[in-house]
């Protein structure tokens, strides 16, 4: 019998990602569901189609992402990072699903100089990881087959993300600044959402937390750089600090994933950033 599989944040760079792979696994029937379709945060709305339906699993895409704007709407963030996390993850075990979430790098303070394991110090510097962290409590307490993946540095050819901004921003101006004082791994969105499905389909779920992000460790300006040159672009790029640009959100310095928990697990490989960039390049059509 197919697997039956929710899907939440459909519209979203990660679910729609999910989207993308719906022909490769013609074997599960995929339910995408978005806000304007289904309300996370509303439990009476939960209860009502989950009652109607029936899920193996629930992959939580929905999340509150707009870092900067967190600071100042942390009720929301809170409500759906959090909150609404927690109310899926218990209705995920009221009706026998497994549930599947995704947290963030920013759960780490950044001031670490080895990649972070997911048993080290949790101590989130901004409001958006603060809430992502709740999330994963709450998501924990509530239902013990709960799997989480860290992951950081999201992009893909779909949303708004540091690739696409960096190619719009790249045919506009001349020059452009990046920050280069703080350090990480991207993740290509399609291979985290491939990664998913790999464990689905070889039925080795297996609750915890993970983290997952691409082989590599690099700088938002050396990310930027790397952007210009597959492109082929002359706009010159010009590394500046953080404290140059200045946001309402604290970032973290270094936030670098250990991944090989995950790797242990469950046996899949994990490519390297610059191949990955490579492929989304190639689906967005670009061409040096």
């Amino acid at each position: 019998m197919p697997e039956n599989i929710l899907v939440t944040g459909a519209n979203g760079q990660l679910g729609m990602e999910f989207r993308a792979l719906e022909k490769k696994y013609p074997a599960v029937h995929f339910v995408f569901v978005a806000k304007e379709d289904l309300s996370i945060t509303d439990t009476t709305s939960l209860e009502k189609f989950f009652s109607a339906n029936s899920f193996s699993y629930c992959i939580n895409c929905a999340a509150y992402t707009a870092v900067d704007k967190a600071e100042s709407e942390q009720e929301l963030s809170y409500q759906i990072n959090a909150q609404a996390t927690g109310n899926l993850a218990a209705m995920c075990k009221a009706f026998s699903a497994r549930f599947i979430h995704f947290s963030t790098d920013y759960v780490f303070n950044g001031l670490g100089t080895a990649p972070y394991k997911e048993s080290d110090k949790t101590d989130p510097v901004n409001v958006y990881g603060a809430s992502k962290l709740k999330g994963e409590a709450f998501a924990m307490l509530n239902n013990n087959d709960t799997m989480i993946f860290r992951t950081s540095w999201v992009y893909s050819s779909y949303g708004k993300n540091f690739v696409k901004t960096m190619l719009r921003l790249m045919s506009e101006k001349e020059r452009i600044g990046v920050v280069s004082d703080q350090v990480g791994s991207p993740t290509y969105a399609a291979d985290l959402a491939e990664a998913v499905m790999q464990i689905i389909s070889s039925e080795k779920f297996t609750p915890g937390i993970y983290n997952y992000s691409n082989e590599g460790i690099i700088s938002w300006y050396e990310f930027a750089t790397a952007i210009k040159n597959s492109t082929g672009n002359n706009c010159l790029v010009n590394a500046i600090r953080t404290s140059d640009y200045p946001t309402p959100a604290k970032r973290p310095h270094y936030s670098v994933l250990d991944t090989q928990k995950f790797k242990d697990t469950f046996q899949i490989p994990i490519p390297n950033w610059e191949a990955s960039l490579a492929k989304c390049l190639s689906v967005l059509g670009v061409k040096a």
